[in-house]
């Protein structure tokens, strides 16, 4: 134990740190394609019930 550096351990807890940040914007980013999907989706129905009470009017 005493004859690896503290620089090892040091470099090894980043490597960590830095895979569970990417995780966690990977995550966000899920997260934030998902809400702007969702939103699209309410716009595009809106349109879609709109064309069918021109119709209906019609």
């Amino acid at each position: 134990m005493s004859s690896i550096p503290i620089w090892v351990f040091a470099v090894i807890l980043l490597i960590l740190f830095s895979g569970y940040m990417a995780l966690r914007a990977f995550m966000a980013e899920k997260k934030l394609d998902r809400q702007f999907i969702e939103s699209e989706g309410k716009i595009y129905m809106e349109r879609i019930q709109e064309e069918r009470m021109k119709k209906r009017e019609q």
